[in-house]
């Protein structure tokens, strides 16, 4: 049945935002082969600074934070297995389904879309992610 207490691995990778809280970007778990991510929402990880603007702008960046968490852990956006989006407003599915197309062409992993009241910082978007290693 394998180990039931895996060994955790921190995920910490410049590529992404630092945590703003008591949280990780991720947990690896290498017996498990597995990652998972922490929320990422539209923090530019050289400045800190939220990148606002359309729902589009917002989710590209969100996309390449957790792409530059996933490659920090080993993993990579084609390994992604189970997403789970938050957006502050169901409205913006439609474009914000247009981006994520565009990261996930072939083998799209399973995904649910909540919309929630609000995100932190003010954000549209937050995507967090279950991935192979």
């Amino acid at each position: 049945m394998g180990n039931l207490n895996p060994k955790r691995k921190i995920v910490q990778t410049e590529k992404a935002p630092k945590a703003i809280g008591p949280y990780s970007q991720g947990i690896k778990l290498e017996e498990l082969g597995l990652v998972f991510t922490s929320g990422q929402i539209p923090l530019d990880p050289k400045t800190g600074q939220m990148v606002s603007g359309s729902i589009e702008i917002e989710t590209k960046q969100v996309l390449e934070n957790l792409k530059g968490v996933l490659e920090g852990a080993g993993s990579a956006l084609t390994k992604v297995i189970k997403t789970t989006v938050y957006l502050k407003d169901i409205k913006d599915f439609p474009l914000m389904n247009e981006v994520y197309a565009r990261y996930f062409k072939e083998n799209p992993p399973a995904r649910t879309t909540i919309a929630v009241a609000d995100l932190p910082k003010g954000a549209k978007i937050e995507i967090e992610a279950v991935a192979v290693v």
